[in-house]
């Protein structure tokens, strides 16, 4: 997506910047003072899976948003950086060359894999998952899917294909109803520019492609940071035992399901969801 020509009705867009730090132009949403919360969103979304969360942190909080590479408003600069590792020390390089110490990260989805990453890399802050992405696929999908999303991700024009064939909003809709979420009108628009948009999707194959989360997986026993993860009973995507499973490994993470609500949770009760975050950042600094 290109900015200003595709930034008509983004939400949030008086708090966006641009940010080079190598090898991507970041695009990030920035405002509120207090602790630093760094959201990141997950694979195929951007900064507008915050639009309802971000104002009610910022109102006590430094809150930023970024878009991942390629995807959103971000222009990716290295095509196989979009791996775990690299998307992780790619968005701390970023904070430190503008001089933010996040207190707390707060990931969703595969953001949630990214955030424990960076906590690994920092002095351990505290980290926040919603509906993490922790697990690999089982049975048959374990490995069909990463070489699938690969195949796909080098093909020439398959994600024109995608964009055609996925630009019906009753398609866009079906696709977010598989996660558990009922967005509202909105939020099914706001995904279906995403959606449609080519280079995003190029973006997000890429980063299937080259995902893995085996490693961080096998590090959590021992891993530093104080870590709340956060489910949706109805979580289509990511099954809610997953984050309970990891809770109970972790040395100092707790879980919290929430009953009637989805893999797109923050998005369907930002102010449930505000409420919780709020309390953890007060407890944890």
């Amino acid at each position: 997506m290109r900015w200003p020509e595709n930034a008509q009705g983004w939400p949030l867009a008086e708090h966006s910047r641009f940010v080079l730090s190598r090898p991507h132009r970041w695009h990030v949403q920035e405002a509120g003072e207090g602790p630093t919360l760094l959201l990141i969103h997950g694979a195929g979304g951007a900064t507008q899976s915050w639009r309802g969360l971000f104002p009610l942190l910022a109102q006590d909080h430094h809150v930023i948003a970024v878009d991942l590479p390629g995807q959103g408003f971000t222009q990716m600069g290295a095509r196989m950086r979009c791996g775990l590792d690299y998307m992780a020390e790619d968005l701390l390089s970023l904070t430190t060359s503008q001089g933010w110490k996040p207190d707390v990260l707060i990931g969703h989805s595969a953001g949630a894999a990214i955030a424990l990453r960076m906590a690994e890399q920092m002095d351990a802050p505290p980290v926040i998952g919603l509906n993490a992405a922790l697990d690999r696929f089982e049975g048959m999908a374990g490995w069909l899917f990463p070489l699938m999303a690969k195949a796909l991700s080098l093909t020439p024009f398959t994600a024109d294909i995608f964009t055609r064939t996925a630009a019906s909003p009753g398609t866009v809709k079906r696709l977010l109803a598989s996660t558990g979420s009922a967005l509202d009108a909105e939020g099914i628009a706001l995904y279906r520019r995403l959606i449609t948009d080519r280079t995003h999707v190029d973006a997000t194959l890429a980063m299937m492609s080259q995902w893995s989360v085996d490693t961080l997986v096998s590090r959590l026993a021992s891993h530093g940071s104080k870590t709340l993860l956060m489910a949706g009973a109805a979580d289509g995507a990511v099954p809610p035992q997953v984050s309970r499973r990891v809770a109970s490994v972790m040395p100092n993470a707790s879980f919290i399901q929430l009953e009637g609500l989805g893999h797109l949770m923050h998005e369907e009760d930002p102010a449930a969801l505000a409420g919780l975050i709020t309390t953890f950042v007060t407890d944890s600094l």
